[in-house]
């Protein structure tokens, strides 16, 4: 009866033991995700700061130039390999340019502006697909 007892006793210490060590996995798995879940968060922040960071950097340095300003480029035509005819307004007044390395002259104040039609990607993208 004692042999019995005692394999009984073996056997309940052996099963807490199993218990414990399975309830340490999963305490510790748990453990685990939470910390790779922190890491991904703090992570993320740390790119969202990053990039508002330099969103700011980008406004306040005005590194990217502005379409705002009172002089605005219409239309550039190539005309040669440095010569180049330049649309633009100024107040509202379009001017007509002509461009090469060593000057640029007026070539016509227009009386009428010249509008011309914006496309937008989407439409461009369904008229090369149409083409095809």
């Amino acid at each position: 009866m004692s042999v019995n007892w005692v394999l009984a006793s073996i056997a309940g210490t052996q099963a807490q033991v199993d218990t414990a060590t399975n309830v340490t996995s999963t305490a510790g798995s748990s453990a685990s995700s939470i910390a790779t879940l922190s890491s991904m968060v703090g992570g993320l922040i740390v790119v969202l700061v990053l990039i508002f960071f330099l969103a700011y950097l980008v406004k306040r340095f005005n590194l990217v130039p502005s379409s705002q300003g009172v002089l605005k480029t219409i239309a550039v035509t190539p005309l040669g390999q440095k010569e180049k005819l330049v649309l633009i307004e100024v107040d509202g007044q379009q001017y007509l340019l002509g461009v090469t390395p060593q000057q640029i002259s007026l070539v016509d104040k227009l009386a009428q502006p010249v509008e011309i039609a914006t496309e937008s990607f989407a439409t461009r993208l369904r008229q090369a697909k149409a083409s095809q």
